[in-house]
């Protein structure tokens, strides 16, 4: 886990990479994590420590929800050279920003090489694969957290083929088949229907907070709340670019200093009929 400082200083490099919706990604549907910053300077301010050039990463984990188990995305501020592999690594041995989430792959598995991409199709070859997941649900979840993250990171969709110790093989964990390359699952079917992009979880803002994200909700309506101490401050509506498939959203909340918790959920047309809306929450502190 990083030391807490050293988190702190990625939590504010995000807030900048982030900042101005860089990381809203296209209303396509195809959530290719486009536009993500390719080379932006240091923070405004940051402590000297900070590396003097940074770009953002898209990394998928996994969090429980009235849906089961889905993914989330967060960007992860890392030094500019190879973003792929870089992702992996992210993915495989850095704890998620957010502490709601988590990785679905065992300890100790890890890049054998670096990630390569040509022929139309992506090759990540691991090492070190582990204990199996607790079911095959779990094993091809973790799969596509691998194919969503190092796709976002090369912005294409080719199919992810899977090597393990440097040779193909049939079965991951004798769980998920990796005998041919892994296509993306349909996002609709893996994803968090809701996703808060920025700011970060555990971001310092200033007063006028901008909120982005992408989600995929019943007529483009999302509603939000602010909550401090437990306690509605103030909410609204925000509206994504198309209904029922993933598409930005923005919108802007003032707020007087002070810690928050935003909360960005699906709406609810059933009226409490179906099944609990899906919903993502970032801490902030505003000064």
């Amino acid at each position: 886990m990083r030391p807490p400082r050293v988190r702190r200083l990625v939590v504010a490099a995000l807030v900048v990479l982030l900042a101005g919706g860089a990381a809203a990604c296209t209303g396509s549907g195809n959530a290719d994590d486009r536009r993500i910053p390719a080379n932006p300077g240091a923070p405004t301010g940051a402590p000297t420590s900070a590396p003097p050039a940074t770009r953002a990463v898209p990394v998928y984990y996994a969090a429980d929800t009235p849906a089961g188990t889905r993914l989330f995305r967060e960007f992860h501020a890392v030094a500019p050279g190879d973003p792929a592999t870089t992702a992996v690594r992210e993915l495989l041995g850095t704890p998620a920003i957010d502490p709601d989430y988590r990785t679905l792959w065992p300890t100790g598995v890890t890049p054998r090489g670096p990630v390569t991409h040509g022929g139309g199709e992506i090759v990540v070859d691991l090492t070190g694969i582990g204990r199996a997941p607790a079911s095959k649900a779990v094993a091809r979840l973790a799969l596509q957290q691998l194919v969503y993250t190092v796709q976002g990171a090369l912005q294409s969709t080719d199919p992810v083929r899977v090597l393990v110790d440097g040779q193909r093989a049939d079965q991951l964990w004798e769980l998920a088949d990796i005998s041919v390359p892994v296509v993306r699952a349909e996002q609709t079917s893996v994803r968090s229907l809701v996703q808060i992009d920025a700011p970060a979880d555990g971001a310092t803002v200033g007063r006028e907070v901008v909120v982005t994200g992408e989600a995929a909700v019943f007529e483009a309506t999302l509603p939000w709340e602010v909550r401090q101490d437990g306690r509605v401050v103030t909410s609204g509506v925000a509206t994504t670019a198309e209904g029922q498939r993933f598409s930005p959203y923005r919108f802007t909340v003032t707020l007087e200093p002070g810690d928050y918790e935003l909360v960005v959920t699906e709406d609810d047309p059933s009226g409490g009929a179906g099944r609990a809306p899906l919903t993502d929450t970032k801490r902030i502190s505003v000064r």
